[in-house]
């Protein structure tokens, strides 16, 4: 701890009977501390299991993770890393017997079953298919599958929030100052909703939603089970607390003058998650109940120009929103001289705080962006510091409001082509969208002929590409020949013409054999559960050298998330229900079923792990704020998008409405949309600086990816504090 300041020692070694509440902006050590504190929680003798380390999100849990797991840390007992949703799920599970018939469960003496987002997804779908059948949302265009994922956003907000689901529709209608056909879109999101929570409590199962209200309403308040988490936890390490909803507050509100100790770590002008229900106003209410409060306000990761642009950058945007002002701020810190770089000039500009990239085209922008981040990457090409600093591709982030399929293309194909190691990263982004998680599909479609799937030739000569490691034109010249999908057959690589045999390649053709052997070896066998036929056939043939998944990790990544997604859609799947409407039911069919719907993937911590990221990630800006991981060098792309400061368009759900503090009887007008608007960008903007060290890049195309002109209030911003250092 040799070099922690002396602020930082003075909450980690604080006495273990201390309430504390640690306020700060990003990058002030603020997490540094919450890691130190229970190492020095442990060191001091109080044994792991009576230590609760709680994050508004399981893969903001990494850093106390590797103490936890860290096998020099000192015997006794396990810490335990939850969320206050995976803390209901466990009591709900542990204690279902006393919740089960007060929550009006229907079979009370059957085990829960408990759903993921994907699940829940699929439920909601057989709900509500039939509905819009009969004329449900008529006048609603949006996916399918977004419709259902807002609904059940509707009944999470409800659990996060507090307040009945059955006041759903009629919140929204009371906000609602537009077309008074809207409001029937309400009536029909509060009956689907209604219809899916009876479904729920008829079958056992438990949505996120459920878990909440039924842990909260059924058994937080019951004796044995109040009793049994004050006496198993005795100290409390709650981060980024401003990232959860106010039930999660009121819980923690509740429960701690029952600890020990406590530390309540807050960020500053953070609060990302509201669109999922975080309240900043019930987390910061909480250091009432704290002994102390202290604020750390001096940053460790910011250079003092970057400090002085999310200042100024906060200032042009939004001036009202910091609740804790610096006492730095306002003393006057000017921002560094830019520059602005147009096409074809190279070159760093070391010292300087904000560069500005423009061109007239989209792709050039890429192109420059590109050729900057190879210049960084030559040691003697950036020396930001007087001791030789060698920047690393992990040091390196690309962002953007929306990360597309085309635009991650884009970026990622120049990427590689400059031979720059690169990950990407969408939550968002369903399975069925990943090729690797196409490939197995429908390779896994072709080993199960039963299903009667067939495969495009399109589909077969993808898979075959990524399966074999070969390129796209012998891949689909392969499948011409192979491949029948009247019958689904593939045939021998024997059988071929000799001249196309030498056009694929014999080594191609023995990758070919291999993997054709397998599958129909399989196919006499009795077919096994989806996803312990993907982990066989994983592990016998495609992560073998030669084949496609051997060295290709984001590939291995994406298929050990599909295994996942397929045994927890299997688990969660009640066959006794099933089996009477559909005798021939089959998961593996149904699965793909779901995913060819748009089923968004649920979120897997494989995917953020960041054991193998010495490599430019390309992020959507949320996803990078969550993975609260500072860098050297941020790029900013399509600064003059409206998608920096337009919240997504939701026509069933709001997050603003079905927050606590918005009155129930308030309509929402344009004047709030702005104003939460301007919050909203300005949060955003100062996290991402403040995870920023030294230098940003700004993206600027006359005409944005789409091809036409940006004009964004993100850009204006800009000249704003442009305007003003060159008036000073």
């Amino acid at each position: 701890m040799s070099n922690l300041t002396q602020n930082q020692l003075a909450v980690i070694e604080a006495e273990p009977s201390s309430k504390l509440f640690l306020a700060g902006r990003a990058g002030t050590g603020k997490s540094t501390v919450g890691v130190e504190r229970l190492k020095y929680l442990l060191a001091q003798g109080i044994h792991g299991d009576e230590i609760l380390v709680l994050t508004p999100q399981r893969t903001l849990q990494e850093p106390y993770l590797e103490i936890i797991q860290s096998p020099e840390r000192s015997a006794g007992g396990e810490v335990t890393p939850a969320t206050v949703g995976g803390l209901a799920r466990r009591m709900c599970d542990l204690f279902w017997p006393l919740a089960a018939d007060k929550a009006g469960f229907a079979h009370p003496d059957r085990p829960p079953v408990f759903l993921t987002l994907e699940t829940a997804q699929y439920y909601m779908a057989h709900i509500v298919r039939p509905l819009l059948e009969q004329g449900y949302f008529e006048s609603v265009t949006i996916d399918r599958n977004r419709l259902y994922a807002q609904i059940i956003d509707n009944l999470n907000k409800s659990a996060v929030v507090g307040f009945p689901y059955t006041e759903i529709g009629s919140r929204l209608d009371a906000a609602w100052i537009g077309d008074p056909g809207q409001r029937r879109i309400y009536t029909d999101a509060q009956d689907c909703a209604t219809r899916f929570r009876e479904f729920c409590l008829q079958n056992n199962l438990l949505d996120f939603s459920l878990q909440l209200e039924v842990f909260w309403w059924h058994l937080w308040p019951d004796p044995l089970v109040h009793g049994y988490l004050v006496k198993t936890y005795r100290h409390l390490i709650y981060d980024n607390l401003e990232e959860d909803g106010p039930h999660a507050h009121d819980l923690i509100r509740a429960w701690l003058p029952e600890f020990d100790s406590a530390l309540l770590i807050y960020d500053e002008n953070a609060g990302y998650r509201r669109f999922l229900g975080a309240d900043v106003d019930t987390a910061l209410a909480l250091r009432e109940m704290c002994d102390k409060q202290i604020t750390f306000d001096e940053s460790f990761v910011m250079s003092e120009g970057i400090e002085g642009l999310a200042d100024s950058l906060s200032e042009a945007i939004a001036p009202t929103l910091t609740p804790f002002p610096s006492p730095k701020m306002g003393e006057g810190r000017k921002l560094t001289p830019v520059s602005s770089h147009k096409m074809g000039e190279g070159g760093m500009d070391n010292g300087q705080t904000l560069k500005i990239i423009t061109s007239r085209f989209y792709p050039e922008l890429l192109d420059t962006l590109v050729k900057e981040i190879e210049n960084l990457l030559q040691p003697s090409s950036f020396e930001l510091h007087p001791s030789n600093f060698i920047l690393h591709p992990s040091d390196i982030v690309i962002l953007a409001p929306y990360l597309s399929d085309a635009l991650r293309f884009a970026i990622t194909s120049r990427l590689e082509a400059k031979h720059i190691s690169w990950r990407t990263h969408r939550p968002s982004r369903s399975l069925h969208d990943e090729p690797a998680s196409q490939a197995l599909l429908t390779l896994a479609a072709l080993a199960h002929p039963h299903w009667n799937v067939r495969p495009s030739k399109f589909d077969v000569a993808y898979a075959l590409k990524l399966a074999l490691d070969m390129d796209l034109v012998r891949a689909q010249l392969l499948t011409e020949i192979v491949y029948r999908s009247k019958d689904i057959t593939l045939s021998t690589f024997d059988q071929i013409n000799s001249d196309k045999q030498e056009r694929i390649t014999f080594t191609l053709g023995n990758r070919y054999s291999t993997l054709r052997d397998w599958i129909l070896n399989y196919r006499e066998i009795q077919p096994l559960p989806l996803d312990h036929f993907l982990r066989r056939f994983f592990g016998e043939v495609l992560s073998q050298p030669g084949l496609g998944f051997h060295r290709n990790l984001d590939a291995a990544r994406v298929a050990a998330s599909l295994i996942e997604s397929v045994r927890k859609f299997r688990l969660a799947m009640e066959p006794s229900f099933v089996s009477l409407d559909h005798p021939d039911f089959d998961f593996g069919r149904e699965y793909i079923a779901m995913l060819q719907e748009g089923v968004i993937a649920a979120q897997y911590l494989e995917s953020w792990k960041t054991e193998s990221d010495a490599a430019v990630l390309v992020a959507p800006a949320y996803t990078f704020l969550m993975m609260n991981k500072p860098v050297t060098v941020q790029f900013w792309l399509d600064a003059g998008s409206s998608g920096w400061y337009e919240r997504l368009d939701q026509p069933l759900t709001h997050p603003q409405v079905l927050s606590r503090a918005w009155p129930r009887d308030r309509q929402w007008t344009f004047a709030d949309e702005d104003r939460t608007n301007k919050e909203t960008m300005a949060r955003l903007v100062s996290g991402l600086l403040h995870r920023c060290r030294e230098k940003l890049y700004l993206g600027i195309s006359n005409l944005g990816e789409s091809g036409f002109e940006q004009r964004g209030e993100l850009l204006r911003a800009f000249q704003r504090v442009l305007q003003n250092v060159s008036s000073d």
